[in-house]
C-alpha cells in the first residue's frame, strides 16, 4: 500500500511538474512590450481629418474600417486591435503633441500610417530615440528609407523621387526638348519630387520655372498665372489634393492646355479630378501603383471587390473611387500581415523585424506586377508604378509597370 501510494504521489507530482513546465514554456514564448497583451494590440495613428489636407482624412477612416473588420473576425492571433487615431490638421506642432500623447499617455505599441512628410519629420527623432516604431508612414519622402540612421522609421508609399524619375523618363521619351514649369509644395514632399524630376531629366536647362507654394495658401491660382507667363510646354504639379484640384481647374479656366502631369498623391478621381472639373482634367498624366476603383477593367476584380465590400459595410459614406481610402486600406492590409507574422512576440523590435522581411508580398489592391519587398538595409517597400492618363471620367493605364529606383 505504501509503495503504491508513493508511486501514485510521485506520478502526480511529475505530472504537475510537466504541466507547470509546459505552462512556463508557453508563457516564455509570449513576449510583449508596452501596448500589447494576450488580448490587445494598441496602435497609434495621426491623420489630418481637418485643415488644408483634410482630403486625406479618408486614409485614416479606411484604416479604422480594416481593423474593425479584423476585430469582428476574431482579431490577429486572438488579439483585438485597439486603433487610436487622432487629428493633427496637418500641423507639425500638433502632430508632435498627438504623438507624445499616444506614446506616453495611451501607451501604444507603435505608431502606424501617420500621414504627411512634415508631420512625420517632426516626430522622427523623438520616436527613434524612444525606440517606438514609426511604421508605414503615409508619405513617400526618401528619408523614410534610412535604416542605419533611423532604424525605427519605415515608409510604405513609392518614394516621391522614384515617382518623379518615372515622369522624367516619360518626358525624355515623349518631349525631349519640351520646356517644363513645376509647381511644388514648399516642404520636404515637394522638394523630394523636384529632386527626383531633376535627377531623372539630367538636363536642368529644361526647367524654365520652379514655382513653390505654401500649403496654408488658400489658393494656388496666382502661381498658375505666373507659370503661364514662362510659356512652358509642360506643367508638372507636385501638390497635395486641394491645391492640385485648384491648379487643374485654373488651367481649364485659362483655356491653357500644356502637357500636364500631377503627382500620384493628388490623383484622386473623387478628391481632385472631379472637383477640378472633368472637362478640365482631360489628358492629365499621373502614375499609379494601386488599382483604380473607377476603372471598368477591375469591375470583377476580387482584390478591389474586397475593398468595396469593406466600405459598404463599415464606411458607406466613403466613395470607393476615393484613392485616399484605397491607400489607407492597402497600408492597413500590409500592417495586418506584419502583425500576423509577429505571432506571440509582440515586441517593438520584432514588429520592425517582420516589417523589414517582406519578399514580393502581393496585395489585392495593388496593380499586377507591383509588390512589397523590404530588407534590413532597404526600408522602401514599393518602387514600381505605371503611368496613366485621365480620359472621360476616369484614369486609364498605359505602358508597362516601371521601376523608379535609383540605380
Amino acid at each position: 500500500m505504501t509503495t503504491a501510494l508513493t508511486r501514485r504521489t510521485v506520478s502526480s507530482l511529475l505530472g504537475l511538474a510537466l504541466v507547470g513546465a509546459a505552462a512556463g514554456s508557453a508563457y516564455a514564448d509570449k513576449k510583449y512590450d508596452t501596448g500589447a497583451s494576450d488580448t490587445e494590440i494598441k496602435i497609434g495613428n495621426i491623420v489630418p481629418y481637418s485643415g488644408p489636407a483634410s482630403a486625406y482624412g479618408s486614409v485614416g477612416k479606411a484604416m479604422t474600417a480594416v481593423f474593425k473588420k479584423v476585430n469582428d473576425e476574431g482579431g490577429i492571433n486572438g488579439r483585438k486591435i485597439n486603433f487610436i487615431s487622432y487629428d493633427d490638421a496637418y500641423s507639425p506642432p500638433k502632430t508632435v503633441e498627438q504623438a507624445r500623447k499616444l506614446v506616453e499617455s495611451d501607451e501604444v505599441l507603435f505608431l502606424f500610417g501617420v500621414l504627411g512628410t512634415a508631420p512625420n519629420t517632426a516626430n522622427q527623432k523623438y520616436l527613434n530615440a524612444k525606440k517606438v516604431p514609426q511604421l508605414f508612414v503615409a508619405t513617400g519622402a526618401t528619408k523614410w528609407n534610412e535604416p542605419k540612421t533611423f532604424p525605427w522609421t519605415m515608409g510604405w508609399l513609392p518614394s516621391y523621387q522614384s515617382e518623379a524619375r518615372i515622369y522624367a523618363k516619360y518626358l525624355t521619351a515623349q518631349q525631349p526638348s519640351g520646356k517644363i514649369a513645376v509647381l511644388y509644395q514648399n516642404d520636404d514632399m515637394g522638394k523630394d519630387y523636384l529632386k527626383g524630376l531633376k535627377d531623372g531629366l539630367g538636363d536642368p536647362s529644361r526647367l524654365v520655372l520652379e514655382e513653390s507654394y505654401e500649403i496654408a495658401e488658400p489658393t494656388v491660382e496666382a502661381h498658375i498665372v505666373k507659370m503661364k507667363s514662362a510659356n512652358p510646354d509642360i506643367v508638372v504639379l507636385f501638390t497635395t489634393p486641394k491645391s492640385g484640384a485648384q491648379a487643374i481647374k485654373k488651367l481649364g479656366e485659362m483655356s491653357w492646355k500644356p502637357l500636364t502631369i500631377i503627382s500620384n498623391v493628388s490623383a484622386s478621381t473623387a478628391a481632385v479630378m472631379r472637383p477640378a472639373g472633368v472637362e478640365n482634367s482631360q489628358g492629365v498624366i499621373s502614375a499609379a501603383y494601386a488599382k483604380d476603383a473607377s476603372d471598368p477593367q477591375w469591375a470583377n476584380d476580387p482584390g478591389l471587390g474586397a475593398f468595396k465590400e469593406l466600405l459598404a459595410k463599415y464606411l458607406p459614406e466613403i466613395n470607393p473611387v476615393d484613392s485616399s481610402a484605397l491607400t489607407g486600406y492597402n497600408i492597413a492590409t500590409t500592417m495586418v500581415e506584419v502583425l500576423k507574422r509577429c505571432g506571440d512576440e509582440l515586441t517593438r523590435a520584432n514588429v520592425m523585424k517582420q516589417a523589414a522581411s517582406l519578399k514580393q508580398f502581393a496585395q489585392g489592391g495593388l496593380l499586377p506586377g507591383v509588390t512589397l519587398t523590404t530588407g534590413p538595409d532597404d526600408f522602401q517597400p514599393i518602387e514600381q508604378l505605371q503611368l496613366m492618363q485621365f480620359k472621360g471620367e476616369r484614369w486609364q493605364l498605359f505602358g508597362e509597370v516601371m521601376n523608379g529606383e535609383l540605380k
